[in-house]
């Protein structure tokens, strides 16, 4: 199969996106897929990333954001026009014509995919919104929401294949490898991972080491994980050593780092699924509109403690900290709870769907 990705990732938008196009498009390269990455907006480390994987990537340009942008909430996300962005997607693509076009882009809908048709046989759309129309053969939306199965009826075409859910979770192969390895938690807390992804512009990560800080952390190994962009990295590295903690700057090891851990601090993103497929009991914070009501629905499936709803102080995270790291019900609770709702099947489900569309 030739399969083409449009996705971006920057300071505004984040890496998530991104990351989890690059674990599809390892699946689908183990299945002997060519994969083509079109990006308008992609840090140097990522490209460097990809081109280390043996992808081939093409940069739109980043210079024409001069003219009207469209009205969904996230246009701002792209830089230009629906338009301007199909019909230059279109320029770097008409070498060929592909048997998939994947989209993952909140800026991005029927418009630009309706577009895209005359080069591809087929497109999947990545969404999590749910908040504007698509023209797509298969739309994926692994979040755990209570109206997962009627949210997008209206705003796809009859025919499209909706995998919606986390069962269709995909995991990178390092947590596919480990995850059978990662014992349920039980006893009590003498590590934790502090992990708010890649970019973490608000900087939850030093709040979260000031909370563990006024507890008293002695007793305890903090591993600290933070993206080669995040924008704060030098400030959280003086905190690791302010307090004696370990600063693990992009690492690749993240799966073993979670398989380690007693205990979790996060954002409520794509990483808390990683979370529970480590069976890793996870604090969880959401750090943007878009996380409530996906972490809320992970508490009540008791895979996660979701304290607060936004940032408060260090103090009163202290509090909240304290009391899942004083308890060992809880904490044994959420382990066992995480290994129901992720089988590490999702990328085996995905793969197939498309080889069986594509025929």
């Amino acid at each position: 199969m030739k399969i083409a990705i449009r996705v971006d990732a920057s300071s505004l938008i984040g890496t998530g996106h991104f990351m989890r196009c690059l674990t599809l498009a390892g699946n689908l390269k183990q299945c002997g897929a060519q994969v083509r990455f079109v990006c308008r907006f992609l840090p140097d480390h990522l490209r460097d990333m990809l081109r280390d994987q043996g992808y081939e990537c093409i940069i739109l340009n980043r210079e024409s954001i001069d003219e009207k942008i469209d009205e969904l909430t996230h246009s701002h996300w792209l830089g230009v026009s629906q338009q301007t962005d199909a019909r230059e997607t279109i320029q770097v693509l008409s070498d060929q014509i592909w048997d998939w076009i994947i989209v993952d882009h909140y800026a991005l809908d029927v418009r630009w995919e309706i577009a895209l048709r005359s080069l591809t046989r087929h497109i999947m759309t990545i969404d999590d919104l749910a908040d504007r129309l698509h023209d797509c053969d298969v739309l994926l939306d692994d979040n755990l929401l209570p109206n997962i199965e009627t949210r997008y009826l209206d705003k796809v075409p009859k025919h499209c294949r909706l995998l919606l859910g986390p069962a269709y979770v995909y995991l990178r192969e390092e947590f596919l490898r480990l995850r059978l390895a990662a014992a349920f938690r039980v006893g009590a807390v003498h590590s934790v991972l502090i992990a708010f992804g890649g970019i973490d512009g608000d900087n939850y990560t030093s709040w979260a080491i000031e909370a563990l800080g006024n507890m008293g952390i002695s007793d305890l190994q903090i591993d600290v994980v933070v993206g080669a962009q995040n924008p704060w990295r030098e400030k959280i590295q003086t905190d690791c050593d302010l307090y004696g903690l370990k600063c693990h700057v992009q690492p690749n090891d993240m799966a073993n780092l979670m398989r380690l851990a007693d205990l979790a601090i996060g954002a409520a993103g794509y990483t808390s699924y990683e979370f529970a497929a480590m069976k890793l009991p996870a604090i969880l914070i959401p750090v943007s509109d878009i996380q409530i009501v996906f972490a809320i629905e992970l508490q009540k499936h008791g895979v996660a403690y979701v304290p607060f709803s936004s940032k408060v102080s260090a103090d009163e995270a202290a509090v909240a900290f304290h009391k899942v790291i004083s308890s060992e019900s809880m904490r044994s609770s959420m382990s066992l709870a995480c290994n129901k709702i992720i089988d590490g099947k999702g990328s085996e489900r995905i793969v197939n769907e498309l080889l069986k569309i594509s025929g």
